[in-house]
């Protein structure tokens, strides 16, 4: 054209028409190859590894580390110092539109699907209320339906982010802000006050770990970069294509669409253009893509929230996957809100009413349960907002800032966190797990050491650390009063469940675990100091029938004089004998028996008489009144065997068990 001028591949654009120039659509359909498609067909792919929900292989390959001029900042914490590509391995945010358009990133030349694994939805199944969360006794579910589906949305704001959890290594911090509680969130949003946030590859770990969709954060607090993008047709479009760009390229599911300026009137069709085509973009190229919007601009063009969903803002929540409505409602607002919401024929779930866990404008902290009441009787989804309130609020009492990390710190966090959690629960929507295999050793992304089959790491990887990479999977529902974690001793990673219930079984796990073939395999690493008898460590294994329906037959999996089978409660002794080949998991050694320091493992093998589903998980620890004696769970294991692999295994402790024949199912209709 005439007038122009090349563009150098490294030069900095002057103006967002020209930043596209800087963009190389084969980039951009490299990235659309890798990440779009059917996620069915992806999913087939699975290698045992993913089943076993472990981290995939990070490496970075010598000539992508020479292209990208790496050169190794983590030292003996790396994988693997000599393909280590950290500098460009920290996420961070996009300022400006020349940076988003000319995809000015650091680690543009990373391919980050060595480092975040994909998002796997089959690793839960759909959700259900539970009455009393973390009693095994009672069996009581209701299955979520479109007349009482409500969701949530975490909205994760800590002190600006892009702390410690910003870099795929992190830190020594092992103290910092973790999050747990994946079972009852249905989407992640990672905020910050930075034009365009990424989400780093650590909470996209955990969080794609436990089946979660993780958001970014588009927002707008200055009016000079909207007012580039809504500038025309064109510069939408290719404001669009850059941030779905984004989502390919970093690996994260959408976007929470904060625009908190003041449109000009001629603008708005643009801006309405935006969100629409970045929604059409963001669901037909990104696998389970979704764009929320922020109750901020009305249609007017002016800033005004409204604290609820009304004629001012109903275009945007027609236009949206959902709303975020602004946290200062109140019940007024609750009604018309739902009211519109019935004029559209939307399910009130996708409105998503704001609460602030720093109690602004509404009830918050410790009082949350109060206003999360609120939104639940009247049937709106939530976002909560900045849940790290449990962590950032210690700094009243202590120094949360220790580079290395703090054990009252540590300690205190997690109570709070637990004690927050568990007074909102019986409102969330439990995700029972439902893939098999399952295991996790509990590791919540951190450790004061870290430990390797029950003995400490002396490498130098075993150090203290923080990595929300490392996360394992976590309990389905609060440990409340019944457990805690524990970090001087662990069976793998960071950490293990300390028992403080010897009074009753507990849960652990709420499963939908199919067991077509009626073969179980469980194993689990405990440590009980005391091993007497007046001692019991039990896992506790609900099942039902496969047929839906109010029947169920609990499993205590001790030790035992032999197995124990009676109607409603079995009990069974584990295997004596080492596992055939290739029955145990990676992660556990092939036979039951004592590891280092006083870790041992167990493993119980039942054969049923038809199909069964696994519906609950949890423990039974016993010791005298008088005891102290300490009791650790370290890590399970849950597979679907065949018929071969029962007839493959020598023991005489293997429970076979007529549960339908005797009808040993207990009814509780």
């Amino acid at each position: 054209m005439e007038g122009s001028t090349p563009v150098s591949k490294n030069a900095v654009p002057t103006d967002i028409g020209e930043a596209q120039m800087c963009i190389e659509q084969k980039d951009i359909d490299a990235d659309s190859s890798h990440n779009s498609g059917s996620s069915e067909a992806g999913d087939k792919q699975h290698s045992k590894e993913e089943e076993s929900q472990q981290m995939p292989a990070f490496v970075v390959g010598e000539e992508e580390k020479q292209k990208t001029g790496a050169s190794c900042v983590g030292g003996d914490l790396c994988l693997d110092q000599s393909t280590c590509g950290c500098p460009q391995l920290e996420a961070e945010a996009v300022l400006d539109n020349r940076q988003l358009l000319a995809f000015q990133v650091r680690s543009r030349d990373i391919d980050w699907r060595r480092y975040v694994q994909p998002l796997d939805t089959r690793v839960r199944s759909g959700g259900v209320y539970l009455d009393k969360q973390a009693d095994l006794v009672n069996n009581h579910r209701r299955a979520v339906n479109e007349q009482n589906k409500r969701e949530l949305l975490v909205c994760h704001d800590m002190m600006g982010n892009y702390l410690e959890d910003r870099h795929f290594h992190s830190s020594e911090k092992y103290d910092d802000y973790r999050f747990m509680h994946w079972s009852a969130v249905d989407y992640f949003c990672y905020f910050s006050h930075k034009y365009v946030t990424i989400p780093p590859s650590g909470w996209l770990n955990a969080a794609h770990r436990h089946g979660v969709p993780v958001l970014g954060t588009y927002i707008v607090e200055s009016a000079g970069p909207l007012n580039e993008v809504l500038a025309s047709e064109e510069s939408v479009d290719r404001a669009v294509a850059a941030l779905t760009r984004l989502c390919l390229h970093f690996g994260f599911e959408g976007w929470l669409v904060n625009v908190e300026v003041t449109v000009p009137r001629q603008s708005m069709p643009n801006l309405h253009r935006f969100v629409r085509e970045l929604r059409s973009a963001t669901e037909s190229q990104v696998p389970h893509g979704r764009v929320f919007w922020y109750d901020s601009v009305i249609e007017s063009g002016e800033l005004r929230w409204q604290n609820e969903l009304n004629a001012r803002n109903v275009d945007f929540f027609r236009i949206s996957d959902a709303m975020l409505i602004n946290y200062a409602w109140d019940d007024g607002h609750l009604e018309r809100s739902a009211s519109l919401a019935t004029q559209e024929g939307s399910p009130q779930h996708r409105v998503f009413m704001g609460l602030d866990v720093f109690g602004r404008s509404r009830r918050g902290g410790f009082k949350s349960l109060d206003t999360m009441t609120r939104i639940a009787e009247k049937g709106f989804s939530a976002g909560i907002f900045a849940p790290a309130w449990s962590f950032e609020t210690l700094r009243n009492w202590y120094d949360i800032s220790k580079a290395s990390g703090d054990e009252v710190v540590n300690a205190a966090f997690l109570s709070r966190n637990e004690d927050w959690w568990a007074r909102l629960w019986h409102l969330l929507a439990t995700h029972p797990y439902q893939a098999l295999p399952f295991y996790t050793d509990f590791c919540v992304g951190s450790g004061h050491r870290s430990f390797v089959r029950g003995s400490r790491d002396a490498s130098p990887t075993g150090r203290s650390f923080f990595n929300l990479a490392r996360q394992s999977l976590q309990p389905s529902v609060p440990l409340a009063n019944n457990a805690k974690h524990c970090f001087h001793t662990a069976f793998a990673g960071g950490n293990s469940l300390e028992v403080i219930n010897f009074e009753r079984a507990f849960r652990l796990f709420v499963t939908d675990f199919v067991v077509p073939r009626g073969v179980l395999l469980l194993g689990y690493a405990y440590r009980m100091e005391d091993t007497g008898s007046d001692q019991t460590f039990s896992a506790v294994v609900r099942l039902s029938p496969f047929q839906p329906h109010s029947q169920d037959l609990r499993l205590f999996c001790g030790s035992y004089h032999g197995n124990i089978v009676a109607p409603h409660l079995c009990y069974i002794s584990p295997l004596e004998e080492p596992l055939p080949a290739g029955l145990a998991p990676a992660q556990l050694p092939q036979s039951s028996g004592l590891l280092g320091d006083g870790w041992r493992v167990r493993y119980y093998m039942v054969r049923f008489d038809g199909p069964v589903v696994v519906k609950d998980i949890g423990l039974n620890c016993r010791r005298a009144l008088t005891s102290t004696a300490e009791a650790y769970l370290g890590a399970i294991y849950v597979q679907a065997l065949f018929q071969e692999d029962w007839t493959a295994t020598q023991c005489s402790q293997k429970a076979s068990i007529d549960v339908y024949g005797r009808q040993l199912w207990q009814n509780h209709s």
